[in-house]
Protein backbone atom coordinates (compact mmCIF):
# COMPACT_ATOMS: atom_id res chain seq x y z
CA UNK A 1 0.00 0.00 0.00
CA UNK A 2 1.15 3.77 -0.94
CA UNK A 3 1.00 4.80 2.80
CA UNK A 4 2.89 2.13 4.23
CA UNK A 5 5.37 3.14 1.64
CA UNK A 6 8.89 2.35 3.18
CA UNK A 7 10.99 4.49 0.63
CA UNK A 8 8.51 7.42 1.25
CA UNK A 9 8.61 6.95 5.13
CA UNK A 10 12.35 7.49 5.35
CA UNK A 11 12.34 10.45 3.32
CA UNK A 12 9.89 11.87 5.30
CA UNK A 13 11.56 11.28 8.77
CA UNK A 14 14.50 13.36 6.60
CA UNK A 15 12.27 16.19 5.88
CA UNK A 16 11.03 16.52 8.97
CA UNK A 17 14.50 16.51 11.08
CA UNK A 18 15.77 18.89 8.48
CA UNK A 19 12.90 21.42 9.00
CA UNK A 20 13.54 21.16 13.08
CA UNK A 21 17.57 21.53 12.31
CA UNK A 22 17.15 24.34 10.38
CA UNK A 23 14.02 26.02 12.59
CA UNK A 24 16.71 26.43 15.45
CA UNK A 25 19.64 28.00 13.22
CA UNK A 26 21.58 24.94 13.53
CA UNK A 27 24.40 23.38 10.36
CA UNK A 28 25.04 20.02 9.87
CA UNK A 29 28.42 20.20 11.03
CA UNK A 30 27.02 21.73 14.34
CA UNK A 31 24.70 18.73 15.14
CA UNK A 32 27.28 16.12 13.83
CA UNK A 33 29.67 17.25 16.26
CA UNK A 34 26.93 16.88 18.85
CA UNK A 35 25.78 13.21 17.93
CA UNK A 36 29.57 12.53 17.35
CA UNK A 37 29.57 11.41 13.75
CA UNK A 38 30.10 13.06 10.85
CA UNK A 39 28.31 15.60 8.76
CA UNK A 40 27.62 13.37 5.97
CA UNK A 41 25.43 11.05 7.85
CA UNK A 42 23.20 14.05 9.26
CA UNK A 43 23.39 15.19 5.37
CA UNK A 44 22.34 11.99 4.33
CA UNK A 45 20.09 11.12 7.19
CA UNK A 46 17.76 14.29 6.26
CA UNK A 47 17.76 13.42 2.06
CA UNK A 48 16.63 9.94 3.11
CA UNK A 49 19.28 8.41 1.62
CA UNK A 50 20.34 6.36 4.61
CA UNK A 51 17.57 4.89 6.57
CA UNK A 52 17.12 6.59 10.06
CA UNK A 53 17.80 4.32 13.05
CA UNK A 54 15.35 4.59 16.41
CA UNK A 55 18.64 5.83 18.28
CA UNK A 56 19.52 8.43 15.43
CA UNK A 57 15.41 9.68 15.59
CA UNK A 58 15.42 9.81 19.87
CA UNK A 59 18.62 11.45 19.88
CA UNK A 60 18.15 13.88 17.55
CA UNK A 61 14.92 14.84 18.64
CA UNK A 62 16.89 15.50 22.28
CA UNK A 63 19.11 17.73 20.47
CA UNK A 64 16.32 19.54 18.84
CA UNK A 65 14.24 19.88 22.09
CA UNK A 66 11.04 18.25 20.10
CA UNK A 67 8.53 16.96 22.42
CA UNK A 68 7.89 13.63 23.86
CA UNK A 69 5.15 13.05 21.26
CA UNK A 70 6.12 14.39 18.50
CA UNK A 71 9.66 12.09 19.40
CA UNK A 72 7.56 9.03 19.61
CA UNK A 73 5.85 9.99 15.96
CA UNK A 74 9.24 10.46 14.62
CA UNK A 75 10.09 7.13 15.78
CA UNK A 76 6.83 5.22 14.91
CA UNK A 77 7.80 7.15 11.07
CA UNK A 78 11.38 5.65 11.04
CA UNK A 79 10.16 1.92 11.89
CA UNK A 80 7.81 1.93 8.84
CA UNK A 81 10.66 3.20 7.23
CA UNK A 82 12.91 0.29 7.99
CA UNK A 83 10.08 -2.47 6.75
CA UNK A 84 10.44 -4.01 3.53
CA UNK A 85 8.28 -2.67 0.69
CA UNK A 86 7.62 -5.40 -2.06
CA UNK A 87 10.55 -4.51 -4.33
CA UNK A 88 13.73 -5.49 -1.75
CA UNK A 89 12.91 -8.94 -2.88
CA UNK A 90 14.50 -7.53 -5.88
CA UNK A 91 17.69 -5.72 -4.62
CA UNK A 92 19.43 -7.17 -7.68
CA UNK A 93 17.69 -5.64 -9.94
CA UNK A 94 19.59 -1.96 -8.89
CA UNK A 95 15.90 -0.20 -9.02
CA UNK A 96 15.32 0.60 -5.10
CA UNK A 97 14.47 3.50 -4.26
CA UNK A 98 13.10 4.14 -7.25
CA UNK A 99 10.67 1.45 -7.63
CA UNK A 100 9.12 2.80 -3.73
CA UNK A 101 9.56 6.74 -5.35
CA UNK A 102 7.18 5.52 -8.21
CA UNK A 103 4.80 3.71 -6.21
CA UNK A 104 4.10 6.70 -4.09
CA UNK A 105 3.84 9.65 -6.73
CA UNK A 106 0.97 11.42 -7.86
CA UNK A 107 2.09 11.94 -10.78
CA UNK A 108 5.22 10.80 -13.23
CA UNK A 109 6.00 11.99 -16.54
CA UNK A 110 8.23 10.29 -18.70
CA UNK A 111 10.44 11.29 -21.78
CA UNK A 112 12.64 8.22 -24.31
CA UNK A 113 14.22 8.16 -27.17
CA UNK A 114 15.11 4.80 -27.42
CA UNK A 115 12.26 2.61 -26.34
CA UNK A 116 8.75 2.43 -24.30
CA UNK A 117 8.65 3.47 -20.66
CA UNK A 118 8.94 0.37 -18.50
CA UNK A 119 5.15 0.86 -16.90
CA UNK A 120 3.74 0.73 -20.54
CA UNK A 121 5.99 -2.51 -22.11
CA UNK A 122 4.08 -5.47 -22.65
CA UNK A 123 6.09 -8.58 -21.25
CA UNK A 124 7.24 -9.50 -25.17
CA UNK A 125 8.60 -6.20 -25.77
CA UNK A 126 10.23 -5.60 -22.20
CA UNK A 127 12.03 -9.24 -22.52
CA UNK A 128 13.60 -7.71 -26.15
CA UNK A 129 14.67 -4.77 -24.15
CA UNK A 130 16.39 -6.64 -21.72
CA UNK A 131 18.16 -8.86 -23.72
CA UNK A 132 19.31 -6.46 -26.42
CA UNK A 133 20.66 -4.43 -23.42
CA UNK A 134 22.02 -7.61 -21.20
CA UNK A 135 22.97 -10.39 -23.87
CA UNK A 136 24.53 -12.48 -21.58
CA UNK A 137 21.82 -12.59 -18.55
CA UNK A 138 21.15 -15.52 -17.15
CA UNK A 139 17.04 -16.76 -17.84
CA UNK A 140 16.06 -16.67 -14.32
CA UNK A 141 17.16 -13.21 -13.98
CA UNK A 142 15.75 -12.22 -17.01
CA UNK A 143 11.99 -13.38 -15.65
CA UNK A 144 12.73 -11.75 -12.57
CA UNK A 145 13.17 -8.29 -14.22
CA UNK A 146 9.75 -9.13 -16.38
CA UNK A 147 7.88 -10.00 -13.19
CA UNK A 148 9.17 -6.44 -11.68
CA UNK A 149 8.50 -5.10 -14.66
CA UNK A 150 4.17 -5.78 -14.74
CA UNK A 151 4.12 -5.85 -11.09
CA UNK A 152 5.17 -2.27 -11.54
CA UNK A 153 2.74 -1.46 -14.21
CA UNK A 154 -0.02 -2.48 -11.60
CA UNK A 155 0.05 1.34 -10.22
CA UNK A 156 -1.99 2.45 -13.21
CA UNK A 157 -5.07 0.26 -12.51
CA UNK A 158 -5.55 1.79 -9.11
CA UNK A 159 -8.71 3.43 -7.82
CA UNK A 160 -6.12 6.76 -7.65
CA UNK A 161 -3.47 6.25 -9.66
CA UNK A 162 -1.00 8.78 -10.63
CA UNK A 163 -1.15 10.58 -13.54
CA UNK A 164 1.23 9.81 -16.05
CA UNK A 165 2.60 11.58 -19.42
CA UNK A 166 5.09 9.87 -21.71
CA UNK A 167 6.39 11.92 -23.86
CA UNK A 168 8.25 9.31 -26.69
CA UNK A 169 11.02 10.43 -29.63
CA UNK A 170 9.27 9.15 -32.82
CA UNK A 171 11.93 6.55 -33.15
CA UNK A 172 10.58 4.48 -30.58
CA UNK A 173 7.37 3.86 -32.81
CA UNK A 174 9.79 2.86 -35.26
CA UNK A 175 12.60 0.83 -33.76
CA UNK A 176 11.76 -2.83 -34.51
CA UNK A 177 12.52 -3.91 -30.50
CA UNK A 178 11.49 -7.85 -31.30
CA UNK A 179 10.40 -7.43 -34.45
CA UNK A 180 7.11 -6.51 -36.09
CA UNK A 181 5.00 -8.46 -34.49
CA UNK A 182 6.18 -7.35 -31.09
CA UNK A 183 6.00 -3.84 -32.01
CA UNK A 184 2.36 -4.04 -33.31
CA UNK A 185 1.63 -5.62 -29.88
CA UNK A 186 3.32 -2.77 -27.98
CA UNK A 187 1.94 0.20 -29.37
CA UNK A 188 -1.21 -1.64 -29.68
CA UNK A 189 -0.93 -1.78 -25.75
CA UNK A 190 -0.20 2.34 -25.41
CA UNK A 191 -2.84 2.92 -27.59
CA UNK A 192 -5.27 0.99 -25.15
CA UNK A 193 -3.59 2.46 -22.25
CA UNK A 194 -3.83 5.59 -23.76
CA UNK A 195 -7.62 4.99 -24.87
CA UNK A 196 -8.53 3.68 -20.95
CA UNK A 197 -7.48 7.53 -20.15
CA UNK A 198 -4.55 5.80 -18.15
CA UNK A 199 -1.74 7.74 -19.40
CA UNK A 200 -1.37 10.62 -21.75
CA UNK A 201 1.02 9.98 -24.69
CA UNK A 202 2.52 12.84 -26.69
CA UNK A 203 4.93 12.08 -29.81
CA UNK A 204 8.05 14.21 -30.73
CA UNK A 205 7.75 13.82 -34.78
CA UNK A 206 10.76 13.69 -36.90
CA UNK A 207 10.04 17.16 -37.82
CA UNK A 208 10.43 18.27 -34.59
CA UNK A 209 14.08 18.63 -35.53
CA UNK A 210 16.75 18.61 -32.54
CA UNK A 211 14.97 18.84 -29.34
CA UNK A 212 15.20 20.03 -25.40
CA UNK A 213 16.48 16.41 -23.73
CA UNK A 214 20.10 16.02 -23.71
CA UNK A 215 19.08 13.28 -21.79
CA UNK A 216 18.00 9.88 -23.54
CA UNK A 217 15.44 9.08 -20.93
CA UNK A 218 14.20 10.21 -17.53
CA UNK A 219 11.47 10.69 -15.55
CA UNK A 220 10.14 13.24 -13.49
CA UNK A 221 8.01 12.10 -9.96
CA UNK A 222 6.19 14.49 -8.19
CA UNK A 223 4.33 13.71 -4.68
CA UNK A 224 1.15 15.11 -3.01
CA UNK A 225 3.32 15.19 0.13
CA UNK A 226 5.10 18.70 0.19
CA UNK A 227 7.73 18.42 2.54
CA UNK A 228 9.13 16.00 -0.39
CA UNK A 229 11.08 17.17 -3.16
CA UNK A 230 10.12 16.44 -6.76
CA UNK A 231 12.51 13.36 -8.02
CA UNK A 232 14.23 13.07 -11.60
CA UNK A 233 15.37 9.85 -12.20
CA UNK A 234 17.50 8.78 -14.77
CA UNK A 235 18.47 5.08 -15.67
CA UNK A 236 21.68 4.17 -16.77
CA UNK A 237 23.52 1.25 -17.56
CA UNK A 238 25.51 0.73 -15.08
CA UNK A 239 24.63 2.76 -12.43
CA UNK A 240 21.00 5.03 -11.93
CA UNK A 241 21.15 9.19 -11.50
CA UNK A 242 18.43 11.21 -8.87
CA UNK A 243 18.10 14.79 -9.23
CA UNK A 244 16.03 16.33 -6.81
CA UNK A 245 18.53 19.62 -6.19
CA UNK A 246 15.93 22.25 -6.89
CA UNK A 247 17.98 23.65 -9.21
CA UNK A 248 18.20 20.57 -11.09
CA UNK A 249 14.32 19.44 -11.34
CA UNK A 250 13.59 23.02 -12.59
CA UNK A 251 15.85 22.10 -15.29
CA UNK A 252 14.25 19.12 -16.19
CA UNK A 253 10.81 20.60 -16.11
CA UNK A 254 12.02 23.39 -18.45
CA UNK A 255 13.39 20.90 -20.45
CA UNK A 256 9.54 18.90 -20.65
CA UNK A 257 7.85 22.18 -21.46
CA UNK A 258 9.67 22.52 -24.24
CA UNK A 259 9.54 19.02 -25.26
CA UNK A 260 5.91 19.33 -24.76
CA UNK A 261 5.86 22.51 -27.26
CA UNK A 262 7.35 20.29 -30.12
CA UNK A 263 5.10 17.39 -29.45
CA UNK A 264 2.32 16.34 -31.25
CA UNK A 265 -1.02 16.90 -29.55
CA UNK A 266 -2.52 14.17 -27.30
CA UNK A 267 -4.76 13.40 -30.47
CA UNK A 268 -2.41 13.99 -33.06
CA UNK A 269 0.17 11.35 -31.14
CA UNK A 270 -2.59 8.75 -31.14
CA UNK A 271 -3.06 8.79 -34.88
CA UNK A 272 0.33 8.83 -35.57
CA UNK A 273 0.99 6.06 -33.05
CA UNK A 274 -2.47 4.05 -35.17
CA UNK A 275 -0.62 4.57 -38.38
CA UNK A 276 2.77 3.28 -37.56
CA UNK A 277 1.48 0.33 -35.49
CA UNK A 278 -0.58 -0.34 -39.16
CA UNK A 279 2.80 -0.69 -40.87
CA UNK A 280 4.18 -2.71 -38.76
CA UNK A 281 1.13 -5.29 -38.71
CA UNK A 282 1.57 -5.92 -42.26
Amino acid sequence: MADANPTVRQRQVGARLRQLRIGLGRTVDDVAGEMLCSATKISRLETGARPASLRDVRDLCRIYGVTEQETQALMSLARQAREPGWWTQYEDLNLSPYIGFEQDATAITAFSMYWAPALLQTAEYARAVITGIARKIDPAVLERRIEVRLRRQQLLDREEPPRYRALLDEAVLHRQVGGANVMAGQLGRILELAQEEKVTVQVIPFEAGAHASADSNFELLEFSDTSLPSIVFVEGMYSNLYQERPAEVVRYREAIEYLRDEALTPRESLNRITNIRKMHAA
